[in-house]
């Protein structure tokens, strides 16, 4: 089995639609503290854009667990 970590940073742009940017392999002791001060880092710096329009506003920062089984 293999198991993979991803963390996602969600964001709501300037149209208000949410957008996700995806990092593979987050540290295990990652605070959320960490993860809000980069997302605002993110939107203060204008580092992104998106179809839609800048990043406006931090929504949730998660951590997405998939675990894979190969059959054969």
């Amino acid at each position: 089995m293999e198991m993979t970590k991803t963390l996602e940073l969600v964001f709501r742009n300037a149209t208000g639609r949410e957008v996700v940017i995806s990092l593979a392999d987050p540290r295990d002791d990652l605070a959320a503290a960490e993860a809000a001060t980069v997302m605002e880092q993110i939107i203060a710096k204008n580092i992104f854009t998106t179809t839609g329009g800048d990043l406006m506003q931090p929504v949730e920062a998660r951590i997405r667990i998939r675990d894979a089984v190969v059959l054969a």
